[in-house]
């Protein structure tokens, strides 16, 4: 006979602050990991975003799931890299990472949410807390933010960009 029993106050509390924590660990190194090029940028002589695009690019992605998502590319650096894993040229960090806005946007009209231009970025490898697929994030966008995907960093260990398309 297996005898089972309810746990303790101090137990389910002390879970509930483990699980806190972990999750603002996750964040605090993600949040980390996104912002050192940024800040690699301001060492050399404190100028500002000398790599800021006048004219935003857009790209198609896909994932495992097949389902496509436009991202808007702010920055000409990500830009160039993107037109190069369009071309071929490279194959280096050929994913994507950034912060979602819940809410749709004009040019990526399919989805509820879409990527912060201003925070897309393109990596190689990522801790597995900010992965997910794009249909999954849908589902559960609601969730976004919290143990799901904290901060609101997005970055699919499957994604990869298709081609370059037409600003709406």
């Amino acid at each position: 006979m297996i005898i089972m029993r309810r746990p303790a106050p101090l137990e389910i509390f002390m879970r509930h602050l483990f699980t806190k924590a972990a999750s603002l660990a996750a964040v605090a190194t993600l949040a980390f990991t996104v912002a050192q090029p940024a800040q690699a940028n301001q060492i050399g002589g404190g100028a500002q975003r000398a790599d800021a695009a006048a004219t935003p690019a857009y790209f198609e992605m896909t994932d495992i799931t097949r389902s496509t998502f436009i991202v808007k590319l702010v920055n000409d650096r990500e830009i160039n890299h993107a037109r190069e894993l369009v071309s071929g040229a490279t194959e280096d960090e050929p994913h994507l990472v950034g912060r979602i806005i819940k809410s749709p946007a004009a040019y990526n009209p399919r989805w509820s949410f879409h990527f912060d231009p201003d925070s897309v970025q393109f990596f190689n490898n990522a801790i597995e807390v900010c992965d997910a697929t794009i249909p999954y994030v849908e589902d559960h966008l609601d969730e976004a933010g919290g143990p799901f995907l904290p901060g609101r960093y997005f970055c699919p260990w499957t994604s990869r960009l298709v081609r370059e398309v037409a600003a709406p």
